[in-house]
């Protein structure tokens, strides 16, 4: 390494610091570590000694220190079922990867392993000191790319780049099944034609605006979000045998699942926008979501992200739905709530609200009243919002490489 880069690296390693410094408390007194009596005091006394140890600026001792603490809220994160763990010890495992990270990329320099412990304090962990997990991966992302975020001619460059996708064949929508279309009606009109009987429609003209739908390719959510670890679905459909879930980098889900398709895998129903605010501003609230009871931070907004070939069973949600589109086709088959004897849905609690029946594919044998459950349907195309009233049994199949933001809604 050269005098001069090596100088450059110097003054980077040091600013970085200053930044990560400056989101912190001044004193280790700052940092509070206030937890109930169901966290260990030995686990307690091992937080105070990584918090000494990194204000100390003893990095060594508060990395080995961080880890332990780590190791061991992770044990007790995947110990039973995940909603019986308590909130306390997830947010132990997020002080964990708070400290282990902030003395790896001050330490070694590593700047993207420790984005990736980040990601795991967000994941599993609970949101500590202000969610400073997702400040302090705004900050490590900033240095990993030299400081460089995409400029505007750099957006639209990867606007251009076209996404290469082998098209499924669309099925036919039979005439008398199709979803109603509306061009931006009223908020009144929804509410008394839609919102109150409860009848699936397709928006148009909503989401024409919002930045993701210029912004968004392959390209650009790499650049954005690739290095940021997510969780994926393995197989075409949850309710498959062989289907699992793993962790791993976006450009790694991007390389293995969609640019060389060894499998199917779904980056499906995940929170991405709260892990990744970046992206979360490229998006907008449904304006029909004020006609609900709740207040705009109880919405869950959800990513849908795969290539063509993946499936979400026939199933229902407890909450309304707008399906946005923002990549790709989407086909869907919707089912009234009054059909669900005719759906025959598992008698299994954690699959209660899913149906046995493979829709494209059914086993008349075993499911014959299935042929005469009614139902409605669509193919979902980029720009358009698709309505799920609470409830409504609904089959989804990407007939392209796709992404999709649901908002869900009381």
């Amino acid at each position: 390494m050269s005098e001069a880069s090596l100088s450059d690296n110097v003054l980077a390693t040091g600013s970085l610091s200053e930044e990560l410094r400056a989101l912190l408390p001044q004193t280790k007194e700052g940092l509070k570590l206030d937890f109930s009596e169901k966290i260990e005091k030995s686990v307690v006394v091992l937080l105070h000694q990584a918090r000494e140890f990194f204000y100390e600026e003893k990095k060594k001792e508060c990395l080995k220190t961080s880890e332990i603490i780590r190791d061991y809220s992770w044990e007790k994160l995947n110990t039973g079922t995940w909603r019986d763990v308590d909130k306390e010890w997830r947010r132990v495992y997020s002080y964990g990867c708070l400290l282990k990270a902030l003395c790896m990329c001050l330490k070694t320099d590593d700047i993207a392993e420790a984005i990736r412990v980040c990601d795991m304090g967000l994941l599993m962990g609970a949101s500590i000191l202000g969610n400073i997990l997702v400040k302090v991966i705004n900050v490590l992302q900033k240095h990993l790319q030299h400081g460089k975020r995409p400029s505007e001619a750099r957006i639209e460059e990867l606007r251009k780049k076209k996404i290469k996708s082998d098209h499924t064949l669309a099925p036919a929508v039979k005439f008398g099944t199709a979803v109603p279309l509306l061009h931006c009606p009223s908020l009144e009109f929804f509410r008394k034609n839609y919102l109150i009987p409860q009848k699936p429609v397709i928006l148009e003209g909503i989401a024409n605006h919002w930045p993701c739908m210029k912004k968004w390719s392959l390209d650009y959510i790499q650049e954005i979000a690739g290095c940021r670890t997510v969780p994926v679905e393995i197989g075409s459909k949850y309710t498959d045998e062989e289907w699992s879930q793993s962790l791993m980098t976006v450009n790694e889900f991007i390389n293995k699942y969609i640019v060389n398709k060894n499998d199917i895998g779904y980056l499906a129903q995940h929170q991405l926008f709260d892990q990744i605010p970046e992206l979360k501003q490229d998006i907008c609230i449904p304006d029909y979501c004020c006609l609900g009871n709740g207040e705009e931070e109880d919405i869950t907004i959800n990513a849908w992200f795969g290539p063509a070939g993946t499936i979400s069973p026939l199933h229902q949600d407890p909450q309304q739905n707008f399906l946005v589109q923002v990549l790709g086709r989407k086909y869907i088959q919707l089912y009234s709530p009054q059909e669900s004897e005719s759906l025959y849905p598992h008698e299994t609690q954690l699959l209660h609200n899913t149906s046995q029946v493979d829709v494209e594919n059914p086993n008349l044998i075993r499911f014959p009243k299935f042929t005469k459950a009614s139902y409605q349907s669509c193919i979902l195309n980029p720009g358009q919002i698709l309505f799920i009233p609470v409830k409504y049994w609904h089959y989804v199949r990407a007939l392209d490489i796709s992404f999709s933001v649901s908002f869900w809604w009381s």
